[in-house]
């Protein structure tokens, strides 16, 4: 295996870990996951994402000394330039992590750290379906919700290098608390972590669902309780949906996208998600806006954050040259 031709790509999110190793063209040789397990605090998880590295390597029967650089995707904010994690939201107890020291310390690599969202996008425009598209939207639906913008084919990433982050776009200034501390933003809304938690403060108040089955409920849950017809899941769903494809509505209004593509744990609903977040973003949209864009689901699933990483590690190697 040739030295630039692969990367480690490493994913970090409130939820789970994951780890691969990709090459150039987007071919992903191996994909492991594992859960996050915030609450045991950064150094656990720390040494369960380099342990989970370690294990992609095997998988892909190479060892971290023929990857061209590590790429690490990680919910914001954070510092690329330092290589520093600063208290995501998604990640409590996350303050000013040396993530980037870390990993160079494990794997004597070259390493670079992207918001996970800004990787994802990259990774979709270099290696998805899509055609030719010069401007594009992505949006992470996980346990937060983050966003990453490709505009005139290139990377945006702002003055701090955390553009894009639609998570904290504020659809009800007056709404529910969200984690960064603000009011009504739309990862208040239409993250799994808010949907598990909204469905949990209904069914406290005493409200009938089938969802009291189930010993823990997630954003699945709703998903798949709506899906059944389930009063209570149905009118959750219909609330998340309706934030995410107004909150999308917006976004088109200022980027005028040909493309906005939907990724994270939350869309494996599919339909169910996408069909009406598109119908709610497109009718909601100024006419010519609207008009052109595409609202999509993610080419590549759950491996969309290692695909992402990887990407933005060869983005920042060619830069390097």
């Amino acid at each position: 295996m040739s030295l630039g031709d692969h990367v480690l790509a490493l994913d970090i999110g409130g939820t789970k870990l994951a780890a691969g190793v990709v090459g150039e063209t987007g071919d992903v040789r191996s994909f492991v996951r594992t859960p996050t397990r915030v609450g045991e605090g950064p150094d656990a998880v720390v040494a369960r994402l380099l342990d989970l590295g370690r294990e992609a390597l095997t998988a892909a029967g190479c060892a971290a000394a023929d990857m061209a650089a590590v790429g690490i995707g990680c919910g914001g904010p954070l510092d690329p330039a330092t290589g520093r994690v600063h208290g995501p939201p998604g990640l409590p107890g996350w303050d000013d992590v040396p993530i980037v020291d870390l990993v160079r310390s494990a794997y004597a690599r070259p390493v670079f750290l992207e918001n996970d969202a800004t990787a994802a996008v990259l990774g979709e425009y270099r290696h998805g379906p899509w055609g030719d598209v010069r401007h594009m939207l992505y949006l992470t639906v996980s346990t937060g919700v983050g966003g990453g913008v490709i505009l005139d084919g290139r990377l945006h990433t702002g003055a701090a290098g955390n553009g894009g982050e639609f998570g904290h776009v504020i659809i009800d200034w007056n709404g529910r608390v969200c984690g960064c501390g603000q009011r009504g933003c739309i990862e208040a809304y239409a993250s799994g972590s808010s949907i598990a938690r909204r469905a949990a403060e209904a069914l406290a108040t005493g409200e009938a669902s089938s969802m009291r089955e189930v010993p823990a409920v997630t954003a699945e849950t709703v998903s798949a309780h709506a899906g059944r017809g389930d009063p209570l899941a149905r009118r959750l769903w219909d609330e998340t949906t309706a934030a995410l494809g107004r909150a999308v509505a917006v976004m088109i209004n200022v980027v005028e996208p040909e493309l906005v593509i939907l990724g994270g744990g939350v869309t494996r609903a599919g339909d169910a998600l996408l069909l009406p977040v598109r119908h709610a973003a497109l009718s909601q949209a100024m006419r010519p806006a609207g008009a052109a864009a595409r609202v999509e689901l993610s080419s590549h699933g759950d491996a969309v954050g290692v695909v992402g990483a990887a990407a933005s590690a060869f983005h920042h190697l060619g830069e390097s040259q």
